[in-house]
């Protein structure tokens, strides 16, 4: 029988660790053309909106594929579904319902990046944002680095003060709201930037040399989060997909900065066919984006897990 899974039953620390060992095999097959993962297509409903489509999965010994489809019209309630197939026996291995799962999958790629950039001895981590991003990648980096303590700055003084007492209770680690975001980025070894601003929230002045940035947010000409001098002092920039990064609507935020052509595949870092971090003083930078296909690979080992 195929499961359907929902919101409710992705629940557990242990399925961050699942899922960002599952991206591991994922990264490492597309740096070995095993991965399947176009850009992400939109069919539009015209004065309504568009449903947003992900395809993608593995290939090698057990094959998958699947999808995930989610919506942007006007509403309450927003879902997503997301569909995994055997691709060696077209076997329906399961489905699953909510939002949870995409977000699950974001916080595990952004883990993926802290441990293959930033310092090994890592420990404190400067949060910009308070929402469900912002939840799984602290929830990631707590699963790749044994962080001593977080401070999280959001605009809303109620969101980050209920933020940090969640955390802190989760994941069993000093959390504190701070006064501003310089205050949270303060002296941090890594700092997750997963706002929804559409101008620069911290500058490479906020940073000391050897951090390391995740940004989630805003990442176009229209609107980006993380100042461009970021960019200019980072010794490494890395993305999930520089496909995708060519595939939206309005220019990537890094085109036309002198700093696009330095930008490489997350996916060669992890597999040794380009350069991480070099030295203790280099700052890096990730912008995750979003790979296609990940969603199906982390469907697929939760479902097997369950």
């Amino acid at each position: 029988m195929t499961k359907i899974l929902k919101d409710e039953d992705l629940v557990g620390s242990g399925l961050m660790a699942v899922a960002i060992d599952a991206l591991e095999t994922a990264f490492l097959a597309r740096a070995g053309n095993r991965l399947i993962s176009p850009p992400r297509h939109h069919v539009s409903f015209p004065d309504r909106g568009d449903l947003v489509f992900t395809v993608g999965g593995i290939l090698g010994e057990k094959p998958l594929a699947g999808f995930r489809v989610y919506e942007t019209f006007d509403g309450v309630e927003h879902s997503q579904i997301v569909a995994v197939w055997s691709a060696d026996d077209a076997r329906l291995k399961g489905i699953v319902l909510g939002a949870r799962l995409g977000s699950l999958r974001t916080g595990a790629i952004g883990g993926l990046a802290i441990r293959h950039l930033s310092a090994p001895d890592a420990r404190t981590v400067g949060i910009l944002g308070s929402g469900a991003q912002a939840r799984t990648q602290l929830a990631a980096a707590a699963t790749v680095r044994k962080l001593d303590r977080a401070r999280v700055y959001s605009r809303d003084a109620k969101n980050r003060t209920a933020f940090a007492a969640e955390m802190q209770q989760a994941l069993g680690i000093e959390v504190e709201p701070a006064g501003s975001a310089s205050e949270a980025v303060d002296d941090a070894d890594i700092v997750i930037c997963a706002t929804t601003s559409q101008t620069p929230v911290i500058h490479a002045r906020d940073l000391k040399p050897g951090m390391h940035v995740n940004t989630v947010g805003p990442k176009t000409h229209q609107g980006y989060e993380l100042g461009l001098d970021i960019a200019d002092v980072a010794a490494v920039i890395a993305t999930d997909s520089p496909e995708q990064t060519r595939a939206y609507a309005s220019p990537f935020f890094l085109a036309d900065s002198g700093n696009e052509h330095r930008m490489a595949d997350l996916a060669d870092i992890i597999a040794g066919k380009a350069a991480g971090r070099g030295s203790p003083g280099d700052t890096t930078l990730f912008c995750s984006v979003g790979l296609a296909g990940t969603e199906v690979v982390v469907a697929s080992a939760i479902l097997d897990s369950l």
